[in-house]
């Protein structure tokens, strides 16, 4: 099983549970897909685009759940990076905790399964 990684606001979470359904944040929808990226990724992911934020949280979603509508796809100095090219419902997420910065600025991640 690939466990893949999700970086959300909290208020963005709370509303997704609410209503049954994570649609992205703001620019997953502006790309067509959630981003998603892998254990070795998700610590620069988060330094390049959630750098200082403080209301994050880390969703951890097996890929499996995703079937045919996850797409791996050329990124970041072309590594492939997760894309789900749908919504998903947030009860498939198989752990949600927070991701605090720590004092040198960088967000301290927990033991994350690959």
């Amino acid at each position: 099983m690939t466990m893949l990684y999700k970086i959300t606001g909290r208020a963005e979470w709370a509303a997704a549970l609410d209503a049954g359904v994570f649609r992205g944040a703001p620019v997953d929808l502006a790309d067509g897909y959630v981003h998603f990226s892998t254990a070795a990724q998700v610590a620069e992911t988060a330094a390049k685009h959630f750098a200082g934020r403080t209301d994050l949280l880390l969703v951890a979603v097996p890929a499996e759940v995703f079937g045919d509508r996850l797409r791996w796809e050329p990124s970041r100095g072309g590594a492939l990076f997760p894309h789900l090219y749908d919504t998903f419902d947030p009860a498939r997420a198989a752990r949600v905790v927070d991701l605090p910065l720590g004092p040198d600025g960088r967000h301290v991640f927990p033991e994350l399964t690959p």
